[in-house]
């Protein structure tokens, strides 16, 4: 007679079958049945997933670089420390996405041409009105956020740090495709605005800025039909090495470009020499200051402190210039 199992004997042959630990007759040779139930995932039909892993990995690479170049230019135009970083990298439906946003915020609509459809970029009150006081020469300390919509001279100024975005976002999608990035509307309330179905696929990239002792988000919303003609190049692979051949092949004229609107200092000197306090408190308009550098000498530029360049002092139309004529040593006198 086959021996009788008790009730706990029975309880753990019954959980060994739900963990696939014992083959059942259902299953063939192999357990075939065992190996697919392992395979299956969950998924949700109301909210498919109609871009890949790898795509958006890509996706939130390229908005690295963005984040890193809008930072710069930001931290250069306010002339304060800017960070910005990409926080999260989603796929939403539009109505959830509408729905997360406060009210009333910066909202504004953007065109990617050749790209068809509108793309959305937010920025947060909690940080846009930080940036207006900076601009307005505040100091942020007792800043209050108000609860309205932008007047017409706060848009202006916002305007300034849009742009400057829009010319980072144009540089980093340049690797995958060339777009033009424009603001086509301005809206303070983001439920009045419908650029697609309620119910379609959006990607969602949220940046988090800081700025002194003050935070906020920005949120950028690439519906899946705008991108959808250029999925194939959203490749991780491709877009590494274009990284590293950007990295090689632009470094020098980005820095250069960077460079290329820095304002520096330069001064003239025309001589030196030493006099006494006694001297200089009885100077009067018309006295004359002996030096002992001849007069058909050149003059040395210095730019920011340090000699750069020699040249002739003279008049071009109506201004004193200085005509340059060559390269000033490290250690020349003035």
């Amino acid at each position: 007679m086959a021996d009788v199992l008790d009730q706990s004997e029975v309880d753990a042959l019954l959980a060994a079958v739900e963990r696939g630990g014992v083959e059942t007759a259902g299953e063939g040779v192999g357990g075939r049945a065992t190996r697919a139930a392992r395979e299956t995932h969950s998924y949700d039909f109301k909210r498919p997933e109609r871009v890949s892993k790898e795509q958006m990995r890509a996706l939130e690479g390229i908005h690295e670089a963005f984040a890193r170049n809008f930072g710069a230019g930001l931290s250069s135009f306010l002339r304060t420390i800017v960070e910005i970083r990409v926080a999260t990298t989603e796929q939403l439906t539009y109505s959830e996405f509408i729905y997360s946003l406060p009210n009333p915020t910066n909202f504004n609509l953007l065109t990617a041409e050749p790209l068809e459809g509108q793309i959305c970029l937010e920025i947060s009150p909690l940080i846009i009105y930080p940036i207006i006081d900076r601009l307005l020469g505040g100091s942020n300390r007792e800043l209050f956020i108000p609860q309205r919509p932008l007047t017409m001279i706060e848009q202006r100024l916002v305007g300034r740090i849009t742009t400057r975005a829009l010319a980072a976002l144009t540089e980093s999608w340049g690797g995958m495709v060339e777009v033009k990035f424009e603001i086509s509307e301005v809206e303070s309330n983001p439920h009045l605005v419908q650029i697609v179905a309620p119910n379609e696929i959006v990607v969602v990239l949220g940046f988090e800025i800081k700025m002194g002792g003050r935070a906020g988000t920005m949120s950028l919303c690439i519906p899946f039909a705008v991108i959808e003609p250029v999925m194939d190049k959203l490749v991780t692979q491709g877009w590494l090495a274009y990284q590293r051949r950007a990295a090689a092949e632009d470094q020098s004229e980005a820095i250069a470009r960077g460079l290329g609107a820095t304002r520096v200092n330069v001064t003239g000197y025309l001589a030196e020499t030493t006099v006494t306090v006694r001297d200089l408190l009885t100077l009067q308009p018309g006295d004359i200051i002996q030096t002992a550098k001849p007069v058909n000498s050149e003059v040395i530029l210095q730019v920011e402190g340090e000699n750069k360049f020699a040249g002739k002092i003279g008049r071009h139309k109506d201004n004193v210039a200085i005509k340059i004529s060559r390269r000033a040593e490290v250690e020349e006198k003035l």
